[in-house]
């Protein structure tokens, strides 16, 4: 599977790192595909990050925002 998308959504995401993480756990990868699904899921990892953290940003913002205007 490819790297997270632009247009992939966190929920997609996470359901990608969830397969892969039942995927190690059952020992359902051959060793030559572990390597690539751990480097996937970081990927993955990287992506859901960065769309929390713009979404704790953006959270913020709104948050300071109506604060200033109930003043």
């Amino acid at each position: 599977m490819p790297a997270p998308k632009k247009k992939e959504t966190y929920s997609q995401a996470m359901e990608r790192l969830e397969k892969i993480v039942r995927q190690i756990d059952n020992n359902e990868l051959e060793i030559d595909a572990l390597a690539e699904k751990i480097k996937e899921a970081n990927e993955i990892i990287a992506f859901c990050s960065d769309k929390l953290t713009k979404a704790d940003k953006e959270i913020e913002k709104l948050l300071s925002e109506k604060r200033e205007s109930e003043e």
